[in-house]
């Protein structure tokens, strides 16, 4: 099947939506659109929730739209501008809602409480209305949330309503200042945060049940919901349960969802890690069968924010993960002139053969292959937070106002402390060149930072009887916790970068000679012993040291050469299991160079065992690996994420029976343990907004190399049937 083409359009309310309806459909058909998602009183053209005869000029101009629309043949859908409202941006209420409030007790001018009974009927009366005119899906935008909602300086969730359910559950009046401190305070977890979660879940789920009742009755159930997600880490603050949000807005087992998984505006090549991860854990979190339509979005909405270059590598992405649709979001907000955007039309119409391409030997989203994420929708009601800056060192000694600022922001700072997802460690794998998967049984995994708190002990021995990746705030998660001997570290302290402690400060990282190892002076990973590697700039370091049985592939100098720590240590334990742990609390900030990508690379073989499954992509900087099933086989697809072009090559997976002793795996539908041994791939290179073309790679041994240069942004696919 094609890809699919959803465009986001804003028609004005006026006497020209009909002219203008016209002009979308010609586009549309120009450049090959299946659907036209209906944008009406958006960002400009937003003076507050509509009401009256503002409403009745957006009516008037679906109807108009969608049947102009529709006669030419396109499927049509609306995308409502707010929900509680996305920021104040100067405009006022004029409906007598209760307004959001913050947690430094910032008030909103017009975005609604959740909690709002008079804001809960006009969401429910407006989508009802609309949903009159048989639309496919009626979206409900990413306002619908408590974080980010400007000027806020977090977001909402603090108006006295909220205040009013907490108190109800805690069994006394609570204040707003109390419930942020409680929250937000160092320690295991206060009660209240896990409480304040379960108010914000549950009026968050009442209101979806609400509207999707109203759009149910008032669609003849001919029309379904659509929710758009922001990230996942400050979701988790809210304590959002995916699955029933999901069920909440379903209608007769209907619902879409368009995941946020693009930077808005240009952003370097390597950005695209973030792209593949936020898609991938998305689906994770989404019931399955709920179909996926990435937004692909340029802000402030001109052919200036965003290159069409990125954005064609943007929509592969998506196309990739197996997406319903391509949810378009990409002329200028304010036009209302399609066809004044020929270069749009020029854009979708270079981008569809990749897209087809890719498409046509997907049935619906494929399963993934690689490092196992962590991923966890209650992450952050785990968090401990740091403790924040000491009031006696405010500016003004004891003046109130400069104490109670840095209160404030040391509650800000643990707000972001809560926001926890796997993007850091996915990143870090995937930008040398590691494939990662969000799918459950993966037989290596990586946990990084407080995820570590998020699993249960159950879950965490499973872990550690496989192949273990951590990161040392991790180790000492774990530690805590009573699993220090099967990590094959001892984890003595973390250490914050500007903490004094013997016998210096962390500044350097070096290679130590392997025991036993063919020739001398050879390191880890084939690495000359004594290389250096910087991790001077990262915030925090863990003091490790090996326990017995442990192999000790670095360590931690100071900058005068004295011994500081273990750097990186890998570890059998008696589980059967394998374990890697990193000194850093923040690989992905460690300086990116060929030696660190050894180490990870070395460090991946490692865990994975007698029988490697994943395939490694090395050749230049940022090669970012996308590893799926096809219906016959697998594909291996690499995005050139650097400005230079790169010859990519792959180490196969799978050493070869005689070499383990292991019986042969035959079957390349099942395992990709047998790539070394499998027939060479079919290559096909994938240049920016270019036709697809066959790709030359050569083999040596189980090693495969592209024979051309892959441009910027590029693709190649490797499939193996």
């Amino acid at each position: 099947m094609p890809a699919r083409y959803h465009l986001r359009f804003q028609l004005h309310p006026t006497p020209q939506a009909a002219a203008q309806a016209a002009e979308l459909a010609e586009f549309c058909r120009e450049a090959g659109v299946d659907e036209v998602v209906l944008l009406l009183g958006a960002e400009e053209f937003y003076a507050g929730h509509p009401v009256g005869a503002a409403e009745d000029r957006l009516y008037e101009t679906a109807a108009t739209a969608s049947a102009v629309l529709r006669a030419a043949g396109l499927e049509v859908s609306l995308n409502p501008w707010v929900t509680a409202g996305h920021a104040d941006r100067g405009r006022v209420d004029r409906l007598g809602f209760t307004p959001m409030v913050g947690p430094a007790g910032e008030v909103a001018a017009t975005q609604a409480s959740f909690a709002c009974p008079r804001w809960r009927s006009w969401l429910t009366a407006h989508y009802a209305r609309f949903a009159a005119l048989g639309f496919r899906v009626l979206w409900l935008e990413d306002d619908f949330r408590y974080h980010n909602h400007a000027p806020l300086t977090w977001g909402g969730g603090f108006e006295e309503p909220m205040l009013e359910r907490l108190a109800r559950l805690v069994g006394a009046p609570v204040t707003r200042e109390q419930v942020v401190a409680a929250i937000t305070a160092p320690g295991p977890p206060h009660p209240w945060r896990a409480l304040l979660q379960q108010v914000w879940r549950t009026a968050q789920l009442e209101v979806a049940a609400l509207v999707a009742e109203a759009v149910a009755t008032h669609s003849g159930r001919r029309s379904q919901l659509g929710l758009m997600s922001s990230e996942v880490g400050v979701a988790s603050v809210e304590g959002r349960d995916w699955p029933a949000l999901f069920a909440a807005l379903s209608i007769d087992g209907r619902v879409s969802h368009r995941p946020h998984f693009a930077r808005y505006g240009d952003a370097p090549g390597r950005e695209l890690s973030f792209s593949v991860w936020m898609l991938e854990v998305q689906r994770a979190l989404r019931p399955a069968g709920v179909p996926s339509e990435p937004e692909i979005e340029n802000w402030p909405h001109t052919a200036w924010s965003k290159s069409d270059t990125q954005t064609w590598s943007e929509l592969v992405t998506a196309q990739l993960a197996g997406s319903a649709a391509m949810f378009l979001n990409v002329h200028p907000m304010q036009s209302g002139r399609a066809q004044r955007f020929a270069p749009v039309a020029e854009l979708l119409r270079r981008s569809r053969p990749a897209l087809d391409l890719i498409a046509e030997r997907q049935a619906g989203e494929p399963a993934t292959h690689g490092v196992g994420l962590a991923v966890r929708q209650d992450a952050a009601a785990h968090v401990r937070t740091r403790p924040g800056p000491s009031a006696g060192g405010a500016a003004g000694g004891g003046d109130p106002a400069a104490l109670a600022a840095l209160a404030a922001l040391a509650e800000l700072a643990a707000f972001a402390e809560l926001a926890v997802d796997p993007g850091a460690a996915a990143d870090y794998l995937l930008r040398y060149g590691v494939p990662v998967t969000a799918a459950g049984g993966a037989p290596v995994r990586v946990l990084f930072g407080q995820l570590a708190r998020a699993f249960d002990d159950t879950e965490i021995r499973a872990m550690l009887a496989g192949g273990l990746l951590l990161d040392g705030t991790a180790a000492r998660v774990l530690t805590e916790r009573g699993f220090g001997e099967l990590l094959g570290v001892e984890v003595a302290e973390v250490v914050d970068r500007e903490q004094p402690v013997a016998p210096g400060p962390y500044a350097l990282e070096r290679v130590l000679p392997v025991p036993g190892a063919a020739g001398i002076g050879v390191g880890a990973a084939g690495i000359e012993a004594g290389v250096h590697l910087s991790i001077n700039n990262q915030p925090a370091l863990a003091r490790l040291a090996p326990r017995p049985g442990a192999e000790e592939w670095t360590e931690i100098l100071t900058p005068e050469q004295h011994r500081w720590g273990a750097g990186r240590c890998v570890f059998r334990n008696r589980l059967g299991g394998r374990v890697a742990v990193l000194a850093a609390t923040a690989p992905d900030l460690l300086p990116y160079d060929d030696d660190g990508q050894r180490l990870l690379h070395a460090t991946v073989r490692f865990l994975e065992g007698d029988r490697p499954t994943l395939p490694l992509v090395t050749g230049g900087p940022h090669l970012i690996p996308h590893l799926s099933r096809t219906a016959d086989g697998w594909r291996l697809a690499i995005a050139n994420g650097s400005a230079d072009p790169a010859r990519p090559r792959v180490a196969l997976p799978g050493a070869r029976p005689a070499e383990t002793g292991l019986p042969a795996v035959t079957d390349l539908r099942a395992d990709t343990a047998c790539l070394a041994g499998a027939a060479d791939p079919e290559a096909t290179l994938l240049a920016p907004l270019d036709k697809p073309a066959a790709a030359r790679v050569t083999r040596t041994g189980h090693r495969l190399e592209l024979d051309q240069d892959l441009p910027h942004r590029g693709w190649l696919v490797l499939d193996w049937r």
